[in-house]
């Protein structure tokens, strides 16, 4: 990818800590990262694989043992300062003062960002309108629901309007109803031309917000593309059919074959069938069904899920590290 078309780029980024006993422990280990300009870029993994170490290091906020790191056009060693009135970041829990209002709380971070008064006030009622938090200007942020405290922390990540904002898993222990609004805030902003890094353990939510994906095991990036592309790694889309009675099953899956584009499956009542062309599978068995009389009790067309990839991309990785 062209550098003028990278937002964050890292190359060969070791971080090692000690152990309990002194021992190193490594927690990226060779990561790799391209993120293009004006994305969202979805950073995936489980806990310990290196997530908001990579974040800390790409915002300056961590040193590394080896590598290279650009983040806006500029080296985060030789740069940092530079790097850093280009960023906004949006950690784990919420940095407000629970005590100030909202618009306090924004006035306060305008002015620690060396704005003026009038400016930090001018900008805080901006923030406050754009991230829907203009009806609750005076309450107490100890008064907001979780979806608002977040909306609230991301709106005072942008008073200064980054090139570059770093989101680390930013709906852990929000209900449906604040997640959703986290991410209409982040779709916002993407509008607008900020670059979004995002981590996350939510595959769904990556899957939602994400124009391309990372996935981090063990410090190291084992895939990427598009949510599409990552599904398409491990296989075709599912028919799925239940028949009414059980002991219709085999054939069930003597129809269905034709149409397969691998190996049929039948478990726990439900046969599984891997289809290249969804649509035609779909009528097809649906009409050779009917004609045998079969009954089905369900019959639907599944995509791999990124819970399922990520899950077979981690394996396949834990299982080349094993000696042979």
């Amino acid at each position: 990818m062209p550098e003028q078309e990278t937002a964050v780029e890292a190359t060969g980024v070791h971080k090692v800590y000690p152990g309990a006993r002194g021992e190193p422990r490594p927690a990226l280990d060779g990561f790799d990262l391209a993120v293009r300009r004006g994305t969202v870029h979805g950073l995936l993994g489980p806990n310990g694989a290196g997530k908001t170490t990579a974040v800390k290091i790409m915002a300056t906020l961590l040193d590394f043992d080896r590598g290279t790191v650009r983040v806006a056009g500029y080296d985060v060693r030789r740069d940092g300062g530079r790097v850093r009135r280009h960023i906004g970041l949006v950690g784990q829990y919420a940095a407000v003062d629970e005590e100030l209002s909202g618009r306090q709380n924004l006035v306060l971070f305008g002015r620690l960002s060396r704005l003026s008064r009038h400016a930090a006030e001018r900008r805080a009622d901006e923030l406050l309108e754009r991230f829907g938090l203009a009806g609750a200007t005076g309450k107490r942020a100890a008064a907001y629901s979780g979806g608002m405290r977040r909306r609230l922390d991301l709106a005072a990540a942008l008073l200064v309007a980054p090139d570059v904002l770093f989101v680390d898993e930013p709906t852990t222990g929000l209900d449906p109803a604040g997640r959703r609004e986290v991410w209409d805030a982040l779709r916002a902003l993407v509008s607008r031309g900020t670059t979004v890094l995002l981590t996350t353990q939510y595959l769904e939510e990556a899957d939602r917000l994400a124009d391309r994906i990372s996935l981090l095991d063990a410090g190291r990036i084992v895939a990427g593309g598009t949510p599409a592309e990552l599904k398409a790694r491990i296989g075709d889309d599912w028919l799925e059919l239940v028949p009414a009675v059980q002991a219709d099953a085999q054939r069930l899956v003597r129809l269905a074959r034709p149409w397969a584009s691998g190996e049929v499956h039948l478990a726990h009542g439900r046969i599984r069938v891997p289809v290249l062309d969804r649509a035609e599978a779909l009528v097809g068995v649906a009409s050779a069904v009917r004609d045998a009389g079969i009954g089905l009790a369900d019959i639907a067309i599944r995509t791999p899920t990124l819970d399922e990839v990520f899950l077979e991309l981690t394996e396949s990785a834990d299982a080349r590290k094993v000696p042979a």
